[in-house]
This record gives C-alpha cells, structure tokens and sequence, in this order.
C-alpha cells in the first residue's frame, strides 16, 4: 500500500514547532490536541484539519473554585474497620488510612449523612450513641459493645482533583514546578456551579476560535479513587459511583424516589458497590438517577458547544460517572464523537461499538509520560507493540474511526525507534480502513449472547476494575470477552432479569455465563429463582448452546451448586459429597481442543474440585484431579465447561471452537479458518480479499482456509497481509 494520512491525532505542545512539524508529516496526523498540563502552541491550526483542546467542565477555573469553597465534589468512604478493647469510648479517626491531600470530612448533617455500623452485629449505631470532634476528624462511640468492630460510613469532600492528582504525582510536577496549582474539583449540583459552567464554556468558546473540537474531559463525576496516606492508590473502581454524592442529590433522589438512601448503600460493607458485587435496586436506582441528570446536563453543554460551530467530543475516563455509552441515556446528549484509551481488545470495542456518535477514536499506549520515557526499565516500543498487537484484533472486527496518542510529545522525541515505530502503527491502521473499504469482515450466522447481571449496560465492560489492568482473580474470565472481542462474532450482552422477561434473543445461538461464584457475572441470587434455570434448559434443549466458565450459574440449591449442572454435566465438590465416587469418561481428541499442544491453561480456574456429574459428559482436558474442560449434550443442544480461560492465542482458538461445536456448526472450521491460533482471519466477501494477522512477536507459517481452497503464508513478526481472492 502507498503512504496515505489522515485518521490519526497527535499531541503537540508549546515551544517546539519544528519538530511538532515533522512528526505532523511522519505520523500523517490531521489533528492535534493538547493534555493535561500543556498547552496549544500558536502553529496548532496551521499543521492540521481539527485542532482539539481538552476542557474539564469540573476544575477549569481554580480561581472561581477557590472563591466558592462550599461547592467541593463529595465522597462516600468507610472508615477502617476498629475494635472495642473493652467497654470503654471508643474513637475513629475516619480519615485514618486515606491521603488527607484529597480528603477532608463533610460535616454537613452528619447525623443524616455519616452511619456508625456495628459490623459484628449488623446494628447501626444510633446517632444518639455518637458523635464527632470536627477540629481532629475523630468519631467517638460512647458505649461500644467490647470486642466488636465498629465503621463509620461518611461524607468526605475532594480538595485535590483525582485525575488532576494522578498527573501531579506521577510527573513531579510540585518539583518541575512548586507554583502549579493543585486544582480543586466543583460539583455541578452545588449553587451557583451550574450557572457558572454554562457561562464559563460559552466564553472559553469565544476566547479560542482556533480549536475545532471541545475535548470534554470528561463531564462532571470521576470515577472511584482514594488514595492512601503515602499517596498511592488504595481503592479504583472504573464504574464506581461512590464520587457522584451530594446532600443536594441524595436529598433530590428521595424527592424523586420516595425513599431514603443510607451511607451504607454508598460504602456497602467496604465493597462499595463494585461491578463485582451483584447490583442492589438502591445502586441501580442511583446509577439511574445519576445518569439522567448527567446526560440532561451534558447535552446542555454539548448544545452551547455546537451552537458555536464546534464538535463535541467526550473521553471515556476520568469524569465519565454518568455517561455510561450503553446505558439508555447517552445518546440524548448528542456528542459527535467519543475517545477512549485502548487497554486491550476488549476496551478497544467498548469504544468501536458504542453508539449514538458519528465517530469513535482510541488512544494506544504508552502515554508520553516520565513513568514510561523517563524511567529506568520503561520500554515505550514495547508498550507500544502491545497495545497495538491486543488492539488490532479488535480494530480488524469493528474498526474506530480515527486513533491517536497522548501525553508529552517532547518525551516520545527522544526515542526515535518509538516515533518509527508508532508511524508503522499509524499506516497500518490506515490501510485497514483503505482495504476493507468500509465493509465489516464476515461473522459466524449466530449472536453469541454474554449473560451477566449488567446486560447491556456494561458492554464490553466485564470482570475490570480498572479499565483492563490485569487482576489475579479476573483474568480467568476478562479472557472471554478479551477473545470475543477479535473473534467473528456478533456479541449481545444480556441481563438475567431481560433473559427471565423476554426470553433469549432469537439471533442468539450460544450463551456464555462465565464468573465466580456469588459476583455478578456468574449471578449469585439470580439463580435462587428457578424460571432462569427452567428457561435455559428449555432453551438450549431445543437445539442451542451453552458455555460456561469458572463457577456459572453457581448457587447452592436442590443438592447441586452449579444450577445449571445438568447441562453443563459438571458441577464442583464443595467439600459434602467426598463420599462419592466419580469416574470421568476422559476423551483423548474432540474439535474443542484440536489446537491444544500443553494442557488447557485456566488461570486461577474454579478453584479445583469440578467434576463430571456422569459418564455422557466428555472430559477433554483433566489435570490433577480437576476437570478443566468439558463437554456435553442436553436434548438437541450442546454445553461446554471451563474451569477459567485467561486470554492467549491458543485459548481464544479454543473458546472459537467451543462456539462452533456448541452451536452445531463444526463445518466453519472450514470456512475462513487458519491453521495457527497465533494468526486470525478477516474475510470481506464484498472485495473478494482476506486480511490474515500475525498476533505473536515471532514469525508465523498459516493455512487459510475458504471456499473451499486454502493458502499458505509466513507472516513476520506482528505483521499482517492482504491477500485478493480471484
């Protein structure tokens, strides 16, 4: 292919034209934008197309958030966990263990807002049996019961912006820089604040005619984040709500709800609500109340934006409480366009897929900041390959409209191998959208349909904490949706509670319930009601299929823990059946696991234990006394166990094979199939041309096989190729 431009955006700051424009051509950029921290250089709109500027509607003016101290964003936190010694007082500091820099208490109506809670007994302290020294930040529970242990659920107040926090710490700016002001974040809720945001962006808009698209960073709540007293990150939480407080909106959604919500329907035992946690109605209510508001305020914004002649662009992070992509209330903002960073295949089709938006673009890492470019053992190329590689096979499925990266430009300059690099990156992802022409490559004819709690609302969105950092306890099952997201499968996310209302899609033809036991993915309480299991018995009886992985539908009951045991034909020991003796009908070679040259790889699993209830269940892969993978037959349908499936090449083949063989349709392992899991194919029947991907660092032989021919082709190292078909 030719060197073409365009589709790519670049950051660019002051005092360095001449390399900005060289990188501008090298990159093929037509847009620029700033980060936080720098500014647009004078030459911004003469490099490029669009000129983007990041705003923050909720810290933009310090010297207007200095004057109006009473409109700080509040917190719910949970103080540590203490123990009564004895009969006597008992006192806590409810800030012990935070980073008093972000944190300070709200003692507005303390006795409305803060709860004592006996967690031993479960009883709230009365108010009466309290109270709090507001000069020390000290709680003392006059007559605590001895060898209890007693919390504090309570209003905190963020005088230091999280995100704004995060970058001071993490590039040094109070050693670059000791005047940098520590900004403070304002709640749109609070008076006067609102009036104040719509003023602010119509003279910002006024001020710079030279910035074509408003980078909304992102609208008004950020995600959960407490740091703690050594400035480090005690708890994230990417979905978390917790931030989103106010006694103006907790007092709004009584008015509105009818009923009170509690602290501890914020700080939920120290779980604070994490989508881990199967949901409350008192969650999902605020996440419903929080989101109305959000979008009505948002598109407020958005028109003053468009009214001006600009685009509208948010970023998925940071202040992005409220605009949940796939929830029913985003699209009635009107944004142009959404940018999000690409930690992974998965989060990369959590931005290519959201809709409402004329256009979507993601951010590849590495971030130009000093932890990776100023850093003994930072490895930008690396960074860099990885991001792109875990990307790609996303991309290829559902390709974003544009891409680009962000930070300190200055920095990346310094390395020319990643500014070789990231302009091979750029070119390729060109060419995807040049040689598919636009055309979508070709799925399997059946939905493969993700049944969780969430649905729909969490797209893309299962099993991360924060935002596709990896977790010891997750990767086991974040590997499902990590493989989907590159395979040639249309995905629909379902909810238990739309599956029980509504039935099973009829595109789908396979579910996959995959999660550990009690969380919200696998669906804990969900399974106490006996229709989900009759529906999907039903269902997948007449002739459809089933995958579940690690602990699905797991919920002790009528004698099994895996409500779905029957079809699954395995279910786990816990510890009250060891009287009874199993014998596995292990099977050598099936379809499933024809790539599989080791033993299956479930990560963390189950946790051991799973057995076969009987000998029609086929073992296909069993390991220190543990079934690892399984197959079944239920009436006209088909079942396949795992016991986890952390994402790898060899794992994502086998979940693909899975599909197939689940949903009665082994013959498209002829069709547009190769023969190397380390490769995939994309085919685009409107061109007559395939696109074969090299997803590993080492070159790679493959067989591509379809319409019944085959071809075959070494790959380099990450590399790819097109090949037109006569």
């Amino acid at each position: 292919m030719p060197r073409t431009t365009g589709r790519v955006t670049m950051p660019i700051q002051e005092g360095i034209d001449e390399q900005i424009r060289e990188l501008a051509q090298a990159l093929g950029a037509d847009a620029v934008r700033n980060s936080d921290g720098t500014w647009l250089p004078e030459i911004a709109s003469e490099l490029v197309d669009k000129v983007y500027s990041t705003y923050f509607p909720a810290r933009g003016d310090q010297e207007w958030a200095l004057a109006h101290p009473d409109t700080l964003v509040n917190q719910y936190l949970m103080s540590a966990r203490v123990t009564a010694m004895g009969p006597g007082p008992l006192r806590i500091d409810v800030l012990e263990g935070y980073f008093r820099e972000q944190f300070r208490p709200c003692y507005e109506r303390v006795e409305r807002f803060w709860e004592v809670i006996d967690r031993t007994s479960g009883e709230v302290v009365p108010p009466s049996g309290w109270s709090v020294n507001q000069a020390t930040g000290v709680l003392t529970v006059a007559e605590p019961a001895p060898w209890h242990e007693y919390t504090v659920g309570f209003l905190a107040e963020q005088v230091w912006d999280t995100t704004q926090m995060y970058n001071y710490i993490t590039n040094g700016w109070g050693e670059t820089d000791p005047t940098r002001v520590k900004e403070r974040p304002y709640d749109v809720r609070k008076n006067g604040v609102w009036e104040y945001m719509r003023e602010a962006l119509g003279r910002w808009l006024e001020q710079h005619p030279e910035v074509d698209v408003v980078r909304f960073t992102t609208f008004f709540y950020h995600f959960t984040i407490a740091f703690n007293s050594e400035g480090k990150e005690k708890m994230v939480d990417w979905f978390g709500y917790s931030a989103s407080v106010s006694p103006e909106a907790i007092d709004a959604f009584e008015a509105e709800y009818g009923y009170r919500l509690r602290a501890e329907d914020f700080v939920d035992a120290g779980y604070y609500n994490s989508p881990f946690r199967c949901p409350t109605r008192q969650f999902r209510d605020w996440i419903d109340f929080q989101s109305r508001f959000v979008a009505q305020r948002a598109k407020e914004l958005v028109d003053i934006t468009h009214a001006a002649g600009r685009e509208a662009m948010m970023f998925l992070g940071d202040n992005w409480i409220g605009t949940e992509p796939y929830g029913p209330y985003f699209p009635s903002i009107g944004l142009d366009a959404v940018v999000g960073s690409a930690g992974s295949a998965a989060t990369t089709r959590l931005i290519s897929d959201i809709p409402g938006v004329r256009y979507t673009e993601v951010r590849f890492l590495p971030y130009f900041f000093p932890d990776v470019f100023n850093h003994d053992g930072g490895d930008p190329v690396g960074e860099a390959n990885e991001s792109w590689l875990s990307s790609r096979r996303a991309i290829v499925r559902r390709p974003l409209d544009r891409m680009g990266y962000g930070g300190y430009v200055s920095l990346a300059l310094e390395f020319p191998e990643f500014i070789e690099r990231i302009t091979a990156i750029c070119q390729e992802f060109r060419d995807i959208h040049e040689l598919s022409g636009g055309e979508l490559p070709q799925d399997a004819p059946f939905t493969v349909g993700v049944l969780n709690a969430w649905g729909a609302l969490r797209t893309w969105q299962t099993h991360m904490v924060a935002h596709a950092l990896w977790y010891k306890a997750a990767y086991s099952y974040v590997g499902v949706v990590e493989a989907l997201a590159g395979l040639p499968f249309k995905v629909r996310f379902l909810s238990f509670e739309e599956v029980l209302r509504d039935g099973v899609p009829p595109e789908v033809g396979v579910l996959v319930n995959a999660g550990a036991a009690g969380t919200a993915f696998s669906g804990g309480d969900a399974w106490a009601d006996g229709r989900l299991a009759e529906l999907l018995r039903q269902w997948v009886a007449e002739g459809h299929g089933f995958i579940g992985v690690g602990e699905p539908s797991a919920y002790e009951q009528g004698g099994t823990f895996l409500q779905l045991s029957d079809v699954l034909g395995v279910d786990r020991e816990r510890q009250l059946t060891l009287s009874t003796d199993r014998y596995p009908n292990v099977v050598d070679e099936h379809v499933i696991t024809a790539d599989l040259r080791a033993p299956f790889d479930d990560g963390e699993g189950a946790g051991g234990d799973v057995y076969a209830t009987g000998p029609r269940t086929q073992v296909l892969s069993y390991v220190d006394g543990t079934l690892r993978v399984a197959a079944n037959a239920f009436g006209r349908g088909r079942a396949v166990y795992f016991s986890g499936l952390p994402y790898s090449a060899v794992n994502s083949r086998t979940l693909q094979r899975a599909l197939y063989w689940a949903a009665r349709r082994e013959d498209l392992l002829e069709q547009w199939f190769t023969s190397n899991p380390d490769t995939e194919v994309a085919w685009y029947p409107g061109h007559r041309r395939f696109l074969v991907t090299n997803n590993s660092y080492s070159q790679a032989a493959t067989t591509v096989r379809g319409e019944g021919r085959s071809w075959e082709l070494v790959l380099e190292p990450m590399g790819s190729q097109w090949v037109e078909v006569d």
